[in-house]
């Protein structure tokens, strides 16, 4: 199972898109390895620098509809070659969101209040999720804070299995 604890990554805006998570150029790489330095190269947000933020962080703390726009493997692709396994938001475009699981990654919802407190943690902010019983904890700035979520029985075995095709492998 993939590691679901790390520093955190801050990405303070709605409908960030498929395209800012890896932009359509490199969609022609042989390899998800391949896509790993492009990683939220297109995405204009101040104080982002995608290659040093993204190489400190595992967890992506973001606001509404993240992963709009294409429907691309390729978007979760490049978190998971850059160890980036969580992405916790308000809400996911309804294509990423699955990816991810499919990936054995961890797309997880919390209420904005929620998501607000997260980044009131300030900027060095680490966060251990438990998957068992569906708990964060973000820690930072000199306060814990915890959180619950629900994940939906089959999510959770697929993110238990590695993914989809480990999943496949092991029940038929």
């Amino acid at each position: 199972m993939k590691k679901f604890s790390g520093a955190t990554l801050f990405l303070d805006r709605d409908d960030i898109n498929t395209d800012e998570i890896i932009p359509a150029k490199y969609l022609t790489e042989n390899s998800k390895v391949d896509l790993g330095p492009f990683v939220l190269e297109d995405l204009k947000l101040a104080g982002l620098s995608p290659k040093s933020d993204v190489d400190k962080a595992q967890i992506i703390v973001t606001r509404n509809n993240f992963g709009c726009g294409s429907s691309r493997e390729h978007a979760v692709w490049v978190f998971e070659v850059n160890d980036i396994n969580v992405v916790i938001a308000e809400g996911f475009s309804r294509i990423f969101r699955q990816n991810m699981f499919n990936c054995g990654m961890l797309a997880i919802e919390l209420a904005p209040s929620d998501i607000d407190l997260l980044f009131s943690l300030g900027s060095a902010v680490e966060i251990t999720v438990d998957l068992e019983k569906e708990t964060l904890q973000g820690t930072g700035g000199g306060k814990s804070l915890d959180f619950a979520f629900k994940l939906n029985s089959f999510d959770k075995e697929l993110v238990r299995a590695g993914g989809w095709l480990a999943y496949a492998d092991k029940n038929y």
